[in-house]
């Protein structure tokens, strides 16, 4: 079963792995002495894009193709809703979404549309680093493709190799799915006894 999951990754074209300390998935603030920006810096670790545009940047954070931010895309697009950021204080995150918003939403109506973000940008206005890291907003697997699999294997990864404590756990919650999908299927195709039935719900 996981090599199917290895077989997938190396069809993604996944990179071979880059030279990095060995660490976990944790979510854990940025460099304070980096001289790049938030943004650049969440593009870097979290995309792996080191040239984009402010455009760009933002279509690729706008998840609902509204052409515009809304609160919880702000939230998605800074990490709060990850694992990772749950024991961050519900306060802090609310902090994050209405400087963002003071930052850029200049007819406040508590979005940031297109126009808005470009306008800033334009002018000097850079996403604030709030200390909570580089912003993951991935699904599990892409997380663990970007942040581990591409950084400590490579296209010639063989299944015995994947020891690392990321690589036990991502497949342990594989199975965990796997086996909740296949007791679902057996309670699907089970036939409904009418005995079973509380007598209130029965037809008659």
């Amino acid at each position: 079963m996981q090599s199917a999951y290895i077989l997938t990754a190396i069809f993604l074209g996944l990179l071979p792995s880059a030279l990095f300390a060995h660490s976990g998935h944790e979510q854990v603030p940025l460099s304070p002495d980096a001289e790049s920006d938030w943004a650049t810096r969440h593009m870097a670790e979290e995309h792996h894009i080191s040239n984009f545009d402010p455009g760009a940047f933002f279509t690729l954070h706008d998840f609902d193709s509204s052409l515009s931010w809304s609160a919880d895309e702000i939230r998605r697009m800074y990490g709060l809703d990850d694992e990772s950021t749950k024991n961050v204080d519900e306060g802090k995150k609310a902090e994050v979404v209405r400087k963002t918003l003071e930052n850029f939403d200049r007819d406040d109506d508590g979005m940031i549309e297109r126009d808005e973000w470009l306008q800033g940008w334009r002018a000097g206005k850079r996403l604030q680093d709030f200390g909570l890291g580089p912003g993951h907003h991935g699904d599990d697997e892409y997380e663990y493709e970007i942040h581990h699999f591409e950084k400590f294997h490579d296209e010639n990864t063989r299944e015995e190799d994947l020891t690392h404590p990321e690589d036990i756990e991502h497949f342990r919650k594989h199975d965990e799915m796997e086996a909740a999908a296949e007791r679902q299927e057996k309670l699907d195709s089970m036939p409904i006894v009418e005995q079973n039935i509380p007598q209130k719900f029965r037809r008659y």
